[in-house]
């Protein structure tokens, strides 16, 4: 069911061995040197060293440390104090107007029920004080005799 197992002696294995290959020592020649005005940075920076190499690479600007965060001239403390009582009177104001907002519309639905009760009754006062006959009967109710909800007069 499974495969059998040959065990190898360490020199009929195939091992391939990579060894490093050196390099040869690099000459130091002296470079020339390039004028270059004070204000430009060359793209490509090259630095020979004591030893003879040549480095080249970017130029990279120093980190610059993040600058202390400047502490503000009033504390954060009275900040939080003077936009809390800003609110508060915010909401305040807003309060008084809605008091002030809901005492105006009651007024004026009072006005309105007193002005229908003017007009209404105004037209009650017409129709009983009218001198004239409209077709209708006419009782007077101190001889009117009232027998099965018919007035006899």
């Amino acid at each position: 069911m499974y495969p059998e197992h040959h065990s190898h002696a360490p020199a009929e294995r195939a091992v391939t061995v990579h060894q490093p290959t050196p390099l040869p020592r690099a000459v130091a020649t002296p470079t020339p040197m390039v004028h270059v005005q004070p204000e430009a940075v060359p793209a490509v920076a090259s630095i020979v060293l004591p030893d003879g190499r040549v480095v080249t690479g970017y130029a990279i600007n120093p980190a610059q440390p993040e600058p202390l965060a400047a502490k503000p001239p009033v504390s954060r403390a009275a900040v939080n104090v003077a936009l809390g009582g800003v609110g508060f009177l915010a909401v305040c104001g807003g309060l008084l107007l809605l008091t002030s907002f809901i005492a105006a519309l009651t007024a004026f639905i009072t006005q309105l029920i007193t002005l229908a009760a003017v007009i209404f009754g105004g037209w009650i006062a017409v129709q009983v004080f009218s001198t004239g006959h409209q077709g209708g009967n006419t009782f007077h109710i101190r001889k009117a005799v009232i027998k099965r909800n018919k007035f006899y007069g």
